[in-house]
């Protein structure tokens, strides 16, 4: 499988790093190590999903609680939440860490992932949610850890979108690969 565990495993050690107890997740590819990394971990609460909207509930909870918590999502459950995220998280002020896996990008070979890859950031934006990108190992565990403390000392919902340079091996040989690193070009957000 191309989605790369290693990466996986830097996300979710920085998410632990940071004393996040709680993960709630529906199935998707890119997530797959990740949801299966919370799910040995006796340490960690998995919750799985019907709908990525209900993690809204789940993490607002889990704040009233006292355990930190993040939602793995794919753009287009993203997209599904923005009720939950609008009426709740944001309205009550409840802080929110949404990993985002960042469908649609440069090198985006399934359709059906184009379009909400290519509204995320704009909705996002329009949402007012600040938001980072996770494109290289070196990084991601000082952005979620600075990405929590945002989301934290503000009371609202913060993204960090995992990008297919982070989430994705290519095959060796992979002509694509071998043609150059194309980088996107509609970046939104400076990086932190």
């Amino acid at each position: 499988m191309p989605v790369s565990v290693d990466s996986s495993r830097i996300i979710y050690d920085a998410l632990k790093d940071c004393g996040v107890g709680l993960v709630s997740a529906l199935p998707e590819t890119w997530l797959v190590h990740l949801i299966r990394m919370a799910e040995e971990d006796p340490a960690m609460v998995l919750v799985r999903l019907a709908k990525e909207e209900e993690g809204v509930g789940i993490s607002a909870g889990a704040h009233l609680a006292g355990t930190k918590s993040a939602m793995l999502m794919q753009n287009h459950g993203f997209l599904a939440s923005v009720n939950g995220i609008v009426s709740c998280a944001q309205l009550y002020r409840i802080p929110l860490l949404m990993l985002i896996s960042h469908r649609g990008e440069f090198g985006e070979r399934d359709p059906w992932q184009t379009e909400g890859g290519g509204v995320t950031e704009h909705v996002l934006q329009a949402l007012r949610i600040p938001f980072a990108y996770l494109d290289s190992p070196s990084h991601v565990a000082h952005r979620i850890r600075k990405g929590l403390t945002l989301a934290y000392s503000s009371n609202k919902p913060v993204a960090l979108l995992l990008c297919r340079d982070l989430m994705w091996e290519e095959p060796e040989g992979d002509a694509r690969r071998e043609q150059g690193d194309a980088k996107p070009s509609g970046r939104l957000s400076p990086q932190a």
